[in-house]
């Protein structure tokens, strides 16, 4: 069993960049299909790799719901048995959006506030005192 110390020490991807992109564009229905591509131990590995990340923390509870408690414990020890809880807390409530769970973004339609009109004697009285 690794320590976490150890598995921080060595952190790398353990899968192509290009399926770990696959993975974080994927919506909810395709990315079961890319985890399950994945062999098991290489699959705890990946959760875990982006639970140390915080923009892929998401992911990796998505992720870690596929993996058994065994291969994430050996794979990450405590951490791995924390990402255990997690994901199969999560599966209890509604599941989470990849998103991370933030709320859309709205902008206002209406003026955040009305200016007053601009004084225009000043410009007059200054553009009268410089000499063409």
């Amino acid at each position: 069993m690794f320590s976490s110390r150890d598995a921080f020490e060595s952190d790398f991807c353990p899968v192509r960049d290009e399926l770990l992109g696959e993975m974080y564009r994927a919506n909810e229905s395709g990315l079961p299909r890319l985890v399950e591509s994945v062999s098991p131990d290489v699959r705890a590995r990946l959760a875990l790799f982006c639970y140390r990340r915080s923009h892929l923390h998401s992911l990796a509870v998505v992720i870690a719901r596929s993996c058994s408690e065994r291969d994430l414990i050996e794979n990450g020890g405590r951490v791995g048995s924390t990402l255990y809880a997690l994901s199969r807390e999560g599966s209890a409530k509604s599941s989470p959006s990849l998103s991370g769970g933030r709320k859309p973004i709205t902008l206002s339609t209406k003026p955040l506030s009305v200016l007053a009109p601009l004084d225009d004697e000043i410009d007059d009285e200054i553009s009268e005192a410089v000499p063409a």
